[in-house]
């Protein structure tokens, strides 16, 4: 596995003089995607270039809505997510509008936290991180085309489920809830991203 300087390297060497350049972070549910592309955006900065974190959890619909459409028992699964706003967005970070503001899920409250953080036009590197970027299933598959270089995160799935049990119990869930979940929600967007997603220019 590269380190993450390597990595960074390797995507500025990838983006060369782009004054903006898509990064598509990729990985099933408890694969360490965020961590991944936070480590990621400070190795950037260190190596002085600009680079900020989208995530596209920010999309997710609200509990209302999913208890509106019976859906909230599968939170987390592809038809809980805005995707076509998640495509207007990442459209429009593309192109460079200056001052977009971006929603951020905010696990602590269970909800999307609007404008919560803003992607300038100076930002080079964009660093899109979420389970279904390549997946290879309508509408999700109008994203991959808007990356300009994607990184799938492998993990085994005994390793996933560990980690997803240590999430749902450190917030404040027993351990039948959280077994109950993973089996009947997590485990099944676990293997559609490992199935159904197309191939990434880097595997780690």
């Amino acid at each position: 596995m590269p380190t993450k300087e390597e990595l960074a390297s390797l995507i500025c060497q990838k983006a060369g003089g782009a004054l903006r350049f898509m990064v598509g972070i990729v990985g099933p549910p408890g694969a360490g995607k965020s961590t991944i592309a936070e480590a990621l955006r400070e190795a950037l900065v260190a190596q002085g270039e600009s680079a900020i974190v989208v995530p596209m959890d920010g999309f997710h619909f609200d509990d209302a809505v999913l208890n509106a459409r019976g859906h909230r028992p599968r939170k987390g699964a592809p038809f809980t997510f805005d995707v076509l706003g998640f495509e207007v967005l990442l459209k429009r970070i593309k192109a460079r509008e200056p001052d977009i503001a971006i929603p951020v899920f905010d696990r602590s409250m269970e909800l999307s936290r609007a404008g919560a953080d803003i992607v300038t036009d100076e930002a080079k590197f964009i660093l899109v991180e979420g389970n279904y970027l390549l997946l290879k299933s309508a509408p999700w598959d109008r994203l991959k085309p808007l990356f300009d270089f994607t990184i799938f995160i492998e993990v085994p799935e005994a390793e996933l489920e560990s980690r997803l049990m240590g999430r749902i119990l450190a917030h404040g869930h027993d351990a039948a809830y959280a077994k109950n979940w993973i089996a009947s929600n997590d485990m099944l967007n676990i293997r559609e991203v490992q199935s159904n997603s197309a191939k990434a220019d880097v595997v780690i």
